[in-house]
């Protein structure tokens, strides 16, 4: 249920983005898509996720673009792919964990969105990660050391987003909330508390 305050701040929010996207960004397991799908909708805003947006494309599942073309494929059609979503905005994009690593794709975000890192320790990834068996990287001898270096890799990268949210276990609407207080005092906003 939403409050006429949650309103007012969703259609100031919006005013400030203008004709920018948001978009998510952060390591596998962060909670891009499902922060993202909520954080839309709080906003009313459409949302996206790239990966399900390239296995569209591609007509098959990512294991199965890994499996059949390669990384180097995918990446190339995620970058594409990611383009194209910001053609489109305003609205919410969850991409994957590897897409901000492309220099070309972090400068379109940079100029057409305002990206948030939702980072996240090696134990919250590892708990959430080891729910599903479709992330074709960890598919190695040893998944946590393969995260771990993934980590050491990504973070300073990740690490130039216009905002940094903590992701942890909380309710999803309570990492919502923390992404449009981090958004509405980058912005400019009236947002108040501490920074998340």
């Amino acid at each position: 249920m939403t409050t006429d305050f949650d309103d007012a701040r969703a259609a100031r929010l919006r005013e400030l983005l203008g004709t920018r996207s948001i978009v998510l960004v952060g390591m596998m397991g962060a909670g891009k898509s499902s922060v993202g799908k909520r954080l839309a909708r709080r906003l009313a805003l459409p949302f996206a996720d790239a990966d399900t947006e390239i296995e569209q494309a591609a007509g098959m599942s990512i294991p199965e673009i890994f499996a059949h073309h390669g990384e180097a494929a995918f990446r190339d059609g995620e970058k594409k792919v990611i383009a194209r979503l910001l053609e489109g905005g305003p609205g919410v994009l969850a991409t994957g964990g590897g897409a901000y690593m492309n220099a070309q794709t972090r400068a379109a975000i940079a100029d057409a969105a305002v990206s948030v890192w939702l980072k996240a320790d090696l134990d919250l990834l590892l708990r959430r990660v080891r729910r599903r068996d479709d992330r074709p990287l960890l598919r190695t001898e040893d998944p946590a050391g393969t995260l771990a270096r993934l980590i050491d890799e990504r973070y300073p990268v990740y690490a130039g987003a216009a905002v940094t949210v903590t992701s942890r276990d909380v309710p999803q609407e309570v990492m919502v909330d923390e992404v449009i207080e981090a958004l509405d005092r980058h912005l400019g906003g009236s947002g108040t508390g501490a920074d998340a």
